[in-house]
């Protein structure tokens, strides 16, 4: 009868970008010192995964085993559950039709909110006629010093 007295621990994967390694994240609780309330805790191990099966999110239980590396010393036990992950992930997606990046409301009340803010806008916009006047553009019969019609 044999004893195995290796670590177990069950946890996600968050990383399968490098060969033959993935990053799993072990969360465990643990009372904070001082204020004793029960606090989350994560763990990151690499873990050998030999044929590259684990993709990111699968739960799977890894085993302590001898150091394989710097950093490596788990080793994939079994996948418990795959997850289900978009074959077209979020940042593949290209919008051609820029006009579906517009907000438009679906109630009406915000439609009469909307017109009402353009409408005064539109108001803010208006020029009064003394502010008109002042800006009233400059003769361009009268010429402007220049330089080599000062005195030096």
């Amino acid at each position: 009868m044999s004893f195995e007295r290796r670590k177990v621990r069950i946890g996600r994967v968050v990383s399968d970008k490098m060969d033959r390694t993935c990053v799993v994240v072990v969360e465990w609780r643990r009372p904070h010192r001082l204020y004793k309330k029960s606090v989350k805790m994560r763990t990151r191990f690499k873990v050998h995964d030999p044929q590259n099966e684990c993709r990111l999110g699968d739960q799977i239980r890894i085993v302590e085993t001898r150091p394989l590396s710097k950093t490596k010393r788990w080793r994939v036990e079994e996948i418990l559950q795959r997850e289900e992950i978009a074959e077209i992930q979020p940042e593949e997606i290209k919008v051609e039709d820029e006009s579906v990046l517009v907000y438009q409301p679906q109630h009406p009340a915000a439609d009469e909110v909307a017109a009402e803010g353009a409408v005064s806008e539109e108001a803010t916009e208006e020029e009064s006629p003394a502010e008109a006047e002042e800006e009233a553009p400059v003769d361009e019969a009268e010429p402007e010093a220049t330089e080599e019609e000062s005195p030096a």
